[in-house]
């Protein structure tokens, strides 16, 4: 923990003195750590001269931001427009059953977190996925099953 404590207060030091500085601080943290420690708050708002609501405010209002560690994989489906028309919420209902959990969640065993998205600028190709970081175009079902086996396969 003191490791993540010298991190946060580097980091801190350096980006409270530039104007505008407290989303490159959050997307430097996550960078750094995987998350954002909701327990930092406190000392983010102090630092920032701002209070612990703004600063709170700021971190829940963006969805890429996270408050906890992620897991090892991350997926993310896309929501947009586009995508539910091509049928994203089979993808959903199939990767929630499959993993055993929903939006916002990671794996009991940390391997996966399941994602929202919304748009990653892939509509002619919808239903969109990404899986860590790869982006997976024109996804059924079964091409979903086969990712979501590649995950299983990697810690099986």
């Amino acid at each position: 923990m003191k490791e993540m404590d010298q991190k946060i207060e580097d980091l801190l030091a350096f980006y409270s003195t530039k104007p505008n500085g407290l989303i490159p601080f959050y997307h430097k943290v996550q960078e750094e750590l995987g998350y954002i420690p909701k327990e930092f708050i406190p000392q983010i708002a102090s630092s920032f001269n701002l209070s612990q609501a703004e600063v709170y405010g700021v971190l829940t209002f963006y969805a890429d931001f996270r408050t906890q560690p992620p897991g090892k994989n991350i997926l993310r489906i896309c929501r947009a427009e586009a995508c539910q028309s091509n049928g994203c919420h089979k993808l959903i209902k199939k990767a929630k059953e499959a993993l055993r959990i929903d939006f916002g969640q990671t794996s009991a065993d940390g391997q996966v977190t399941l994602l929202p998205t919304f748009c990653f600028g892939n509509c002619a190709n919808g239903p969109s996925v990404s899986l860590n970081g790869k982006l997976y175009g024109r996804v059924d079902v079964q091409k979903m099953e086969k990712l979501i086996a590649s995950i299983q396969q990697c810690y099986a």
